[in-house]
């Protein structure tokens, strides 16, 4: 059974160890960084949720959840004041194709719902222009661009 769980001292080096694919790696950074990056921007006061997506004791990919915005971020986007982010999500290569990405990204969305960091208006995410899976996965769940970037890439929103 699709689940998610905390990234912690127990199962952190099996999610650094997921990929994506060779043709993928422009589109998401890796679970490393990622997690650092997550580490830094809550010394920052941001608050977020790095969670591995398991099926059943098997890891097959990764997501990071945020609110709000922390201290260290220069520009951010309107829209991430007092709203959740996905910043990161990914499905290791080896399970990709399988419907792990759809089920993962519906209970990242049942998790947002649950208003942990508080009530929000909007989930918003980010994706490169070039990366139309990401996208047509992305429109499926409802989220719409809403002309902001951040970056190169392109903000998506969805209404909570």
């Amino acid at each position: 059974m699709i689940h998610l769980e905390k990234v912690n001292g127990r199962n952190i080096w099996e999610i650094i160890g997921l990929r994506v694919d060779e043709s993928q790696r422009k589109f998401v950074a890796d679970n490393k960084t990622s997690i650092i990056e997550a580490y830094a921007a809550m010394t920052g006061g941001g608050q977020f949720f790095p969670l591995g997506i398991y099926d059943g004791d098997t890891p097959v990919g990764f997501v990071m959840i945020g609110f709000g915005t922390d201290e260290y971020w220069e520009a951010p986007p309107q829209i991430a004041y007092n709203n959740y982010n996905i910043w990161r999500f990914m499905i290791d290569k080896r399970f990709q194709h399988k419907g792990f990405g759809k089920a993962a990204l519906q209970l990242t969305l049942d998790f947002i719902h649950t208003y942990p960091c508080g009530k929000a208006e909007k989930c918003w995410l980010s994706y490169e222009p070039e990366n139309t899976a990401a996208q047509i996965l992305y429109r499926s769940f409802g989220f719409e661009p809403n002309g902001e970037k951040d970056g190169n890439e392109i903000i998506a929103v969805l209404d909570l």
